[in-house]
């Protein structure tokens, strides 16, 4: 069943991506420019951000199983419309459909994995889905930008189709049966509203914005701060995105232990990394150890998050998971706009200080939250 889920988030992360890699080949085949096609990302990411808890929502009381084979169908029929798409309206609709189904699914996909596993293993079952957006970001997006290349922009659709079609498949035969859900709406609603639960929402939309700040214009820095060739810096890259896969998987067995020690020790050495990583960017050596430690801890975060959430909002945990996942896509946007800006007025080399003061803000509201879910009444 696992497998099934993490198929399925690794084509779901690979598609949210995939635009990027093939601005190019699909702005020439809409004839509409550049900067359009890449509102496409923005597209799926209003999808998730929006679409995400009003599914949740609407859907609280839906059978499990059936909600997740419909999901996912969903995700296929949105990507296959994204791959015959003649028009570019018809495909920024096509983004929005496929990007309807991802906040939900993913936030079933991690509430039913640690309903199936031991309490003492739910961090590493929680990372073990998590990765399949890591491996998306490692992998799926440069396979995706090849197979475009050599096949036409349309073909990784197709592709992500399959995968998530294969994904589905094992969920239908493995995934087993349950009954809707006894918890409705308004019971998620009341449970999102809880003060350990906002916090922890906050904390990731704050916290993660500082990884999106340095992450969106890591490449500029490289080429142009620390003088890295084209190649070497795509490299680097690579290396960042097995960094955070392994990260991810630590942080997953840590928060097994403690997810307080686990969220604390990463944010803190977020901050220490990034706002070092200024001053290391302008030698190469240095540049290479602070980008490996980066992609270390760029993705730990998600792990001990995700536990808390599911930890302190567990009799109706799938719309805060739900809003957390917004969290993420709006902490990605946010860092993107603030490191754009910070590269427009000229001091690309400094987005890493203002990514430590968020990584700083999501130490110090991690403890805030950890605080208070110590005391905090647990009521529905």
């Amino acid at each position: 069943m696992i497998v099934g889920f993490l198929l399925c988030i690794f084509a779901i992360g690979t598609a949210e991506l995939l635009v990027s890699g093939l601005l190019p080949q699909i702005a020439a085949s809409m004839q509409v420019s550049v900067a359009s096609t890449g509102q496409l990302v923005t597209a799926y990411a209003l999808g998730v951000v929006v679409g995400g808890p009003l599914i949740t929502v609407l859907t609280a009381r839906m059978p499990r199983k059936g909600l997740v084979l419909g999901l996912v169908a969903l995700f296929i029929a949105g990507s296959l419309v994204s791959a015959a798409a003649t028009s570019y309206g018809l495909l920024v609709v096509s983004r929005v459909l496929a990007a309807l189904s991802q906040g939900t699914l993913y936030a079933i996909s991690l509430v039913v994995v640690t309903a199936v596993v031991p309490p003492e293993r739910a961090g590493r079952a929680i990372a073990i889905v998590v990765s399949g957006l890591t491996v998306a970001t490692v992998l799926g997006v440069p396979l995706g930008a090849l197979l475009g290349q050599a096949f036409g922009w349309r073909t990784p659709f197709l592709a992500v189709a399959l995968i998530a079609a294969a994904g589905g498949a094992v969920l239908a035969v493995a995934m087993p049966r349950t009954p809707a859900s006894a918890t409705g709406a308004r019971s998620e609603l009341r449970v999102l509203a809880r003060r350990p639960v906002l916090l922890a929402i906050t904390t990731t939309a704050v916290g993660f914005a500082g990884v999106g700040i340095v992450l969106t214009y890591l490449v500029p820095l490289l080429t142009e701060v620390s003088g890295f060739s084209g190649g070497a810096a795509s490299a680097l890259l690579l290396a960042y995105g097995v960094g955070s896969l392994l990260g991810n998987l630590a942080a997953g067995r840590l928060t097994d232990v403690s997810p307080l020690m686990t969220v604390r020790i990463v944010f803190l050495g977020l901050t220490v990394v990034l706002a070092t990583l200024p001053f290391a960017a302008t030698w190469q050596p240095t540049t290479f150890v602070a980008v490996l430690a980066f992609g270390l801890l760029a993705t730990a975060t998600i792990a001990p998050l995700q536990g808390l959430l599911l930890q302190h909002a567990a009799d109706a945990p799938t719309l805060s998971v739900t809003v957390n996942v917004s969290g993420f896509n709006l902490a990605n946007a946010f860092g993107a706009a603030l490191g754009g800006g910070i590269v427009a007025a000229g001091a690309l080399r400094w987005n890493g200080l203002a990514g430590a003061t968020l990584a700083l803000a999501g130490l110090g509201l991690s403890w805030l939250a950890m605080s208070r879910t110590a005391t905090a009444p647990q009521e529905a």
